[in-house]
């Protein structure tokens, strides 16, 4: 379901904020062709993970349909990743989407996310039921190390 104008100012607003105080956030994501703008990804601190009692910081991704499948969230996903694990020294980024949320779950494969599937959870801020289960992804600093020095395949 789309947001109404005021809706996504609010958000924009919210998200500008969090920007603002821990230099960190979910950016826009522009092609870099044409400038437009497709979509967001980022890094956000959220208490949604059950597992996680004390917070977490969660790599996310929002993207037109039209632009799914060119690899764009994979690059700037992966973007995300080394500066959260190079510049601001986390220990651990989680992702988590719908349950038959395919296309990001693969996204979270493919940039060397492991599924953690005793910790997947109900959102608690979604009231669809069909769209409350969630799958949980992770990866830890010395993996993300461990995947930037594995030798390069011929």
């Amino acid at each position: 379901m789309r947001r109404t104008r005021q809706q996504s100012d609010e958000l924009l607003d919210h998200i500008a904020s969090g920007i603002a105080q821990r230099g960190y956030g979910f950016w826009a994501l522009e092609r870099r062709d044409t400038g437009e703008c497709i979509g967001f990804t980022g890094l956000q601190p959220t208490n949604a993970v059950p597992s996680r009692e004390t917070g977490c910081v969660e790599i996310g991704w929002r993207l037109v349909p039209e632009c799914w499948g060119y690899g764009y969230i994979t690059e700037a996903a992966n973007a995300c990743l080394a500066f959260g694990f190079d510049e601001l020294g986390l220990e651990e980024i989680v992702s988590f989407a719908v349950a038959n949320n395919r296309r990001s779950t693969a996204v979270m494969t493919r940039i060397g996310m492991v599924a953690e599937p005793s910790g997947d959870f109900d959102h608690p801020q979604v009231a669809r039921q069909d769209l409350k289960r969630h799958l949980l992804y992770t990866l830890t600093a010395e993996q993300w190390r461990g995947r930037k020095q594995a030798p390069a395949l011929p």
